[in-house]
């Protein structure tokens, strides 16, 4: 018996809008060269942050299907309200899109995928537990952050802006 690997799923596509950013950002010519990388989040105008939570939230499902089996591989449906999580991701969908060019560009993907589950679960620690069930609380670290005399208003940068767009 033979099995076909016609079960397998296309990794998402990108929103239009960025796909037409990426192409304007690589012609020298353009008003959008030398603009920020699509996955620099905090540089990005409202635009073009705008279509990114619906895209990259497809990309996390995507990869919890793809490539999740155990519980810590698990991305947490709360994803945009960990701040380095959404710069992370953005980072890992975007470097995926260059990869299939070489066989061991795709092997550095993953591998780049692997470092970054671990730097996930550091970042998420024990709370990722309650995450992935839906159970999301704000950051353990959240009371030594509002020593800070700009933490309050620094918490409504780019990571905010996700959130409020994912919904």
């Amino acid at each position: 018996m033979t099995e076909t690997l016609t079960h397998f799923e296309p990794f998402p596509e990108p929103p239009a809008l960025i796909l037409e950013y990426i192409a304007e950002r690589s012609t020298e010519e353009s008003v959008a060269a030398g603009g920020p990388a699509p996955w620099d989040l905090g540089a990005l105008s409202a635009e073009l942050i705008e279509p990114l939570p619906a895209w990259l939230d497809s990309v996390c499902c995507w990869l919890n299907r793809t490539y999740a089996w155990q519980p810590q591989d698990v991305i947490p449906p709360c994803w945009t309200k960990h701040e380095g999580l959404a710069y992370e991701i953005a980072a890992l969908a975007f470097a995926r899109g260059d990869v299939y060019a070489e066989a061991g560009s795709s092997v550095i993907w993953h591998e780049q995928y692997d470092r970054f589950l671990t730097r996930m679960n550091k970042a998420l620690g024990k709370a990722g537990d309650e995450c992935r069930v839906g159970k999301h609380d704000d950051r353990p670290a959240r009371f030594q952050l509002a020593a800070w005399p700009t933490a309050k208003a620094e918490e409504t940068g780019a990571a905010g802006r996700i959130e409020e767009r994912a919904g």
